[in-house]
């Protein structure tokens, strides 16, 4: 699937986000649900630890991911929203050590959005996400 990653000279680059990423073919669009950080009996995992609970956000995504047959490669856009914006910064976007499924080279698009509340008082962050494949 052929994707371009622009960031324009005239913008600041970072390496969480591109700011632009075009798909010049036709495809199949899949958009993923707000994901939290939840065992699958929806309990809360890893109270108080931002850091683990994006981890397990993450692992979560990725199985659905792959039960569509797509990567995180095929991800064209990322939303998180943190109840500590700051915490998420530090823990999960600007530590290098973080372990991101996505190409740090080539990352998609995102946006990070602080709310004063989740769906519970546990979670700390929650993540939605949509992938492109080839039709």
């Amino acid at each position: 699937m052929p994707k371009e990653y622009i960031n324009p000279p005239d913008l600041s680059r970072h390496t969480y986000y591109t700011r632009i990423l075009s798909i010049t073919e036709p495809s199949k669009l899949i958009y993923i649900a707000g994901q939290v950080p939840a065992d699958k009996h929806a309990k809360p995992v890893h109270a108080g630890d931002i850091r683990a609970q994006f981890i397990a956000v993450l692992d979560a995504l990725t199985v659905q991911l792959e039960a569509v047959g797509a990567t995180w490669d095929d991800v064209v856009f990322r939303r998180a929203y943190a109840v500590d914006v700051p915490g998420f910064v530090e823990h999960c976007v600007r530590d290098e050590t973080f372990p991101v499924p996505w190409n740090r080279e080539r990352p998609s698009p995102s946006t990070l959005i602080g709310v004063t509340a989740l769906a519970h008082p546990d979670y700390l962050v929650e993540l939605e996400i949509a992938a492109v494949m080839a039709g």
